[in-house]
């Protein structure tokens, strides 16, 4: 497995090694062991969650506050994305930033999101299939959703390669708070 850092402080970027030959592909997409030689972590992931998305949906910028906060391990199984993430920790030096990456099923790039960060993604491919592990149960008393769309944040959402100016994003995500109310 391949280490990026990112300008996002415990941010990573890991790409596993792949194996093609002509039946197809095998890659390793997570070893506790090897993921604690490159990154000193070791999380215990307790739920595994999965989303389907057709092209144009977003979805995002979500997160769970503490104590219920979680760490993700974000892959992608089949399509491509444009995952998003904006550092929430007030104490960071990074706080208020973001970092986007296209994850698609060539590239095998996932990410480590530590628990104090916003995630959501934009589906490029005409169907995407998103795969999570993470540290902590979904607790919806402390789901929060922050705007996709946010002028402070300013995020460079890859809309024009879709032809389109607004994204299909759900009731939640349409109503998610500004950067400015946190």
């Amino acid at each position: 497995m391949n280490l990026q850092t990112t300008p996002l402080q415990g941010l990573l970027v890991l790409t596993p090694n792949v194996h093609r030959d002509a039946r197809g592909y095998f890659l390793e997409s997570f070893n506790s062991k090897t993921f604690k030689q490159l990154t000193g972590l070791q999380p215990e992931f307790v739920q595994t969650n999965e989303s389907l998305s057709t092209k144009g949906v977003l979805r995002g910028l979500h997160w769970q506050e503490s104590p219920k906060a979680q760490g993700k391990l974000v892959r992608l199984v089949t399509g491509a994305v444009f995952d998003v993430v904006v550092d929430l920790r007030s104490n960071s030096e990074t706080f208020g930033q973001w970092f986007g990456c296209e994850l698609n099923a060539v590239n095998q790039k996932q990410l480590w999101i530590p628990a104090g960060f916003a995630h959501g993604f934009l589906t490029l491919s005409d169907q995407a299939i998103l795969n999570y592990q993470v540290t902590d149960f979904h607790s919806p008393e402390h789901e929060r959703c922050l705007a996709w769309n946010d002028p402070v944040l300013n995020i460079d959402w890859p809309l024009k390669k879709l032809g389109i100016s607004a994204p299909v994003v759900s009731a939640k995500d349409a109503d998610g708070i500004a950067f400015t109310e946190l």
